[in-house]
């Protein structure tokens, strides 16, 4: 889930102009090759604003002291590629597949906000990645998944507003998790689409942009209220249920690239790391493990419709995504309860620092499947 806040118009006029790039070569930045991207809590200095149409890879250094993301965006917000979770010091990749046309990066220090933002051009032509008949393959079993999911998220979300507007707390707490599953294994195709992500999985810190807190943490909060109280949520889960049948539809249109099946599958690894271990994604109901494994469950999904491809490319590194996966599965196995999952705060910092270990140990080798789908 992306967090926004507000950027005032000076400080938006003095990042706008940190953020400038230069179509002349830079270090890290000829033409053809990587372009690199100096980050910081102030600036984003991207090498050059312009590329051939193809697989382009940026090389994201982040200088400052915050955390930061780095996004590619066509039109409309349109999220063609993200980094998440980039901490001081660190360095990461995004390969994202562009046409030819207009584009904007964005550098987000602390992970919050717009981003600062600058223009980068795409020209000519290039042939798509899934001209190759085993990532067509792929991206076509990937769909099939997304739409098992998202027609489960719409039916879970039907059910739970109707709790919600029944006035059912237990029940809509008990469907609240379930729920949150299904979007929670697709979130980085939801995200493409612009404000419907934080319209559906805003944190309160929405506010902070002048967006409405609504969608499922605005109704979390509410049922986990020390005196519940759901009797005038009824607009509010309306809204969430429109904008739920909105990501469905655009999500089961949505024609992706198979770096976005290898850059999601890192990216639900980051949401772990960034909202589920620490808490912070469900605040008020304490249900972050239910996320957790959804994100992994999700993870796995992308890399299995790729797995054909990266048998063949780079078995090694197959072998070493099913052996982390497991010891995921394995760490996680512990904190079962029931059909489900013990609350966030019945783990101690022991549980939650193993938690952590095994995802990181998974988001390495995660991290090297882009480039190998990327390979000619």
């Amino acid at each position: 889930m992306r967090r926004l806040i507000v950027v005032s118009a000076v400080g938006a006029l003095a990042l706008a102009g940190c953020g400038g790039t230069s179509d002349e070569p830079a270090a890290g930045g000829e033409k053809g090759g990587p372009i690199t991207v100096a980050a910081n809590d102030t600036a984003c200095e991207i090498a050059r604003g312009s590329a051939d149409a193809g697989t382009s890879v940026f090389n994201v250094t982040n200088k400052g002291q915050k955390v930061t993301e780095f996004y590619v965006y066509a039109p409309g917000d349109r999220v063609m590629g993200e980094v998440e979770n980039i901490a001081p010091g660190l360095s990461r990749e995004l390969h994202v597949e562009l046409p030819a046309g207009s584009y904007e990066t964005a550098c987000k220090p602390g992970m919050i906000g717009k981003g600062i933002r600058a223009a980068f051009t795409v020209s000519g032509s290039s042939a798509p990645l899934t001209d190759d008949a085993a990532l067509a393959a792929a991206t076509d079993s990937y769909a099939r998944y997304v739409k098992s999911q998202t027609d489960a998220l719409q039916t879970k979300t039907e059910e739970f507003v109707t709790a919600v507007k029944a006035g059912d707390v237990d029940k809509a707490r008990a469907l609240f998790p379930v729920a949150r599953t299904y979007w929670e294994r697709i979130e980085p195709v939801a995200e493409i689409f612009g404000d419907l992500d934080p319209r559906i999985d805003g944190r309160e810190e929405v506010t902070e942009e002048g967006m409405k807190f609504g969608g499922f943490h605005r109704i979390e909060k509410d049922l986990w209220a020390a005196k519940p109280d759901i009797s005038s949520d009824g607009p509010i889960a309306d809204q969430l249920l429109t904008d739920v049948k909105e990501i469905v539809t655009k999500a089961q249109a949505e024609k992706l690239s198979p770096l976005q099946l290898a850059n999601g599958a890192k990216g639900l690894l980051d949401e772990v790391a960034s909202g589920k271990i620490t808490g912070e994604e469900d605040r008020y109901s304490h249900t972050d493990l239910w996320d957790f494994n959804a994100n992994v469950e999700g993870s796995k999904a992308a890399i299995a419709a790729l797995r054909p491809v990266l048998e063949e490319r780079d078995a090694a590194l197959v072998k070493t995504l099913d052996t982390e996966f497991t010891n995921v599965d394995t760490a996680l196995a512990k904190h079962r309860a029931g059909d489900g999952w013990k609350l966030h705060n019945q783990l101690t910092q022991a549980d939650l620092k193993e938690l952590s270990d095994a995802i990181n140990a998974l988001a390495e080798p995660i991290s090297k499947v882009a480039a190998v789908v990327s390979k000619k």
